[in-house]
């Protein structure tokens, strides 16, 4: 929620403990895995279909509605249910349906590409690609002689591909912040 005055402080609010103000971003993150844990641990599932809702309130924000969700799969593991695959799927459907989202299609360039769960979800329900931007990730990682340039030669998405990049040691270790980048050829 975007705060007028540019000297506001900065905190967030979650809906389940009754919008107790939590000015740490530290402490927001412990309570986002403490409540994924008791939400689980309460269902016995291993994802939930139910979101956490945090409030942001800050000067530096737009006004916009981010929905972060597990990631896509194809096999169970780790215990997991055989049933998660299909969770997942409808899980991302529900929230990418409606007209108004963004879709961050991520996946990682270390993958064929052409076997995307995320890309193909993202062609599926945006045909025109007008609401969706593509996330690379892993781009460090890629086999030695390959490139993605191939695929991201092809005009996708409206928004082109970006690259995300995961925090190095040092940057989790002083939480310093980490940006994603155009994705220029």
């Amino acid at each position: 929620m975007h705060l007028q005055d540019p000297n506001a402080a900065e905190y967030g609010e979650f809906l389940h403990n009754g919008r107790q103000k939590m000015a740490s971003f530290d402490a927001i993150r412990a309570e986002i895995e403490v409540e994924t844990g008791r939400y689980l641990k309460a269902k016995g599932r291993a994802v939930s279909p139910d979101p956490i809702q945090l409030t942001v309130f800050s000067p530096n924000v737009p006004n916009l509605t981010l929905v972060d969700m597990p990631g896509l799969t194809k096999i169970p593991i780790d215990g997991q249910p055989r049933s998660i695959v299909k969770e997942l799927e409808d899980m991302a459907r529900t929230y990418v349906k409606g007209d108004n989202a963004i879709i961050l299609a991520v996946t990682p360039a270390n993958a064929d590409l052409a076997t995307s769960d995320a890309l193909h979800l993202a062609r599926e329900v945006d045909p025109t690609g007008d609401r969706t931007i593509g996330v690379l990730t892993k781009l460090d990682i890629m086999d030695p002689g390959t490139d993605a340039r191939d695929v991201l030669e092809v005009k996708m998405f409206r928004f082109g591909f970006w690259r995300g990049r995961r925090r190095r040691r040092e940057n989790r270790e002083t939480k310093a912040r980490v940006f994603c980048f155009p994705l220029i050829l």
